[in-house]
């Protein structure tokens, strides 16, 4: 639940992080090693001592463990990878509630336990700042024992009272939701000597997203913070000293970002970073849209591109260098869960609050005229909150499933105790106007009162107009403008007064915050695990100002389900409430889901190396990719590369 920024995964498409908490449970291949994390009597229960966690008790890698299984430990250090970005950043505080903070901004802190690996195990953290930990069986408290050589990059040692500073300089000036939801869990945080750390976890909660949540916060230079007055929520272009492996070297506001390796970096050799953090540099140009950013990247001014857009990707890397081999262009599985995207319903607006209207409205997305003419028949349409995964609900409910629903305290809808699981329409692919998808849509709207008046548009008993504004940012891609401008156009045909707006980045961010939206192209995180950031992302005490919940979903029945989910105490039973989760928000219908790709879209200049299996659940080229020396060599003696 922790909403501090992932570090390497930040610059890739949304994952499960960076709460964490959220942690992803689907089978892991390899042996799970059980036994690893060692019990020792102590008082009147168990103690559990470990070097890293996981809420079931099965770690991977075992205490002895050299390096994650998918790294190559023998990397090369050095080099540079250059990225792109879109819009413009006015701070370099990646935790600023207000402007727009710099691509991979906190890059440059750690926390206790490294939350953005293994990416070949999900569930599971292991030590970074700490050397060990140990909790009660109960787990009531966490001890963190930590590294006595952790260093900031201004040489000052990182203290238990760094942990706990930034533990409470999260609840007084971080998100309200995050803070909301940790005051009610964590109920104390002291610092026992200089380098143990406790926290106390309050009575009569689920035990869920607890340990992991504290292990997870960043650490702040309390004497960096007292010293300058600095604000967590307040822009600043500032940088606090962190104790990662990267640090600023320049920037240029609204240009380009440098992170250079810090030479001093105290903890290039743990096991959990062999074989990882390998350029030298990571710069980031930032362009205007993304028609200069492919160009830029055409002429070598940057170097590695994930692709999104799929007009780009069928037709666009014939260019001359891609010709000579010189631009690699390769697509790489994805284990993970696709980004939750699609069209989200503001539920806060009138009109939105029908579930009839929001039926028929979802009926003005065509994906199967969208995915063949705008697309290039690329995507898959997507169905689940966890698709393609083996927790994804289908069909009618498991005897399991039923069993589940039945023990909640809230009356659940025969539609989802019994019925087929909810899917998304079909359409005509031939024309955008799917006659048949209107024409039912038509009469939704009609049954919910909004008929069309003598000028074509649709009004309520009030006389008010059914308006539907959808803000789109301007530095987008060009596809999802088409995309979104498509679904107006059906809109308009119903009677519907929509419009798409175009507004700069720093306007989209604000009303995206603000919620000034009727419907708005965004995603929901993924999930595969159960934890308290269920509740920021889905759930009703946090609805209204959650950043994470661009719907303001508020359902007693999703409630339910993740608070009973909570209380699981096996796999089995976490999957199986899983999949009842995810069969519950598809039947509240608060979002169109739009389409997916399965794979990895990559294109980069020939100059970097990676493993010959990527791990499932993260493409890693900030992470454990490396720069080939010998053909950076090479491109830049022909000419191609600076």
């Amino acid at each position: 639940m922790q909403p501090k920024p992932s570090r390497a995964r930040s610059a890739t498409k949304a994952r499960p992080l960076p709460w964490r908490d959220l942690a992803l449970a689907v089978g892991v291949a390899g042996a799970l090693i059980l036994g690893s994390q060692v019990r020792a009597q102590e008082g009147e229960g168990d103690i559990i001592k470990s070097h890293g966690y996981n809420y079931f008790g099965e770690l991977k890698y075992p205490a002895d463990y050299s390096h994650f299984d998918y790294v190559n430990p023998d990397a090369p250090k050095g080099g540079e990878i250059a990225i792109a970005a879109q819009g413009t950043f006015d701070s370099l505080n990646p935790y600023t509630r207000k402007g727009r903070a710099a691509a991979l901004s906190s890059v440059m802190y750690e926390s206790l336990m490294d939350e953005s690996a293994p990416a070949d195990e999900y569930g599971s953290q292991y030590c970074l700042l700490c050397e060990s930990l140990e909790y009660d069986e109960g787990k009531t408290y966490v001890i963190f024992h930590m590294r006595k050589d952790a260093k900031f990059s201004d040489g000052t040692p990182v203290t238990a009272h760094d942990i706990v500073f930034t533990h409470n300089l999260f609840l007084e000036q971080g998100l309200p939701s995050y803070a909301i939801a940790v005051k009610k869990r964590i109920t104390g945080a002291e610092a026992l000597d200089d380098y143990t750390v406790r926290f106390d976890f309050a009575d009569e909660i689920s035990r869920r997203s607890l340990i992991d949540q504290v292990g997870s916060v960043p650490a702040f230079s309390k004497k960096w913070f007292e010293e300058t007055g600095a604000r967590l929520d307040e822009p600043r272009l500032e940088t606090s000293p962190g104790s990662g492996p990267y640090m600023i070297e320049d920037f240029e506001v609204n240009r380009r970002i440098v992170y250079k390796r810090n030479p001093d970096y105290w903890g290039e050799e743990l096991p959990v970073n062999v074989g990882r953090h390998n350029f030298d540099r990571i710069r980031i140009e930032y362009f205007a849209d993304e028609t200069a950013a492919f160009e830029a990247f055409k002429a070598g001014e940057y170097t590695f591109r994930e692709e999104g857009n799929s007009k780009l990707w069928a037709t666009s890397y014939d260019f001359p260098a891609a010709q000579r081999g010189q631009v690699v262009k390769e697509e790489i599985p994805d284990g993970a869960p696709p980004s939750n995207s699609g069209f989200v319903f503001n539920l806060a607006r009138e009109p939105l609050k029908d579930r009839k209207v929001r039926e028929a409205l979802a009926l003005a997305y065509n994906f199967e005229w969208t995915n063949e003419s705008l697309q290039y028949g690329l995507f898959s349409q997507r169905n689940s909150f966890i698709q393609d995964t083996p927790l994804e609900a289908k069909g009618t409910p498991s005897p399991e499933e039923v069993a589940f629903m039945e023990a909640l305290p809230v009356e659940v809808p025969e539609e989802v105790m019994s019925g087929e699981v909810r899917m998304a329409h079909s359409s005509n692919s031939d024309k955008l106007n799917d006659r048949r998808n209107l024409r039912t849509a038509m009469k939704l709207l009609d049954e919910a009162g909004w008929t069309v008046g003598s000028d074509g548009l649709r009004r309520n008993a009030a006389g008010e107009v059914l308006k539907i504004e959808i803000p789109v940012n301007s530095a987008g891609a060009a596809v999802l403008e088409a995309v979104i401008g498509s679904f107006v156009q059906n809109l308009q045909l119903m009677g519907v007064d929509a419009k798409m707006e175009k507004v700069d980045p720093s306007q989209y961010t604000n009303r995206r915050r603000d919620r000034d939206y009727d419907i708005i192209f965004d995603a929901y995180r993924v999930f595969l695990g159960v934890g308290t950031g269920l509740n920021q992302v889905f759930g009703s005490s946090e609805a209204e100002f959650s950043l994470f919940n661009p719907a303001g979903l508020a359902s007693p029945l999703v409630d339910a389900i993740i608070e009973a989910a909570l209380q699981t105490g096996s796999q089995a039973e976490q999957d199986t409430a899983l999949r009842v989760l995810d069969r519950a928000l598809r039947y509240e219908f608060f979002i169109v889901p739009a389409y997916y790709k399965a794979d990895h879209w990559v294109a980069y200049w020939d100059v970097y190396g990676h493993p010959e299996t990527i791990p499932p659940y993260d493409l890693g080229y900030l992470d454990f990719w490396w720069y080939d020396a010998e053909k950076g060599e090479q491109m830049r003696a022909s000419g191609a590369l600076r």
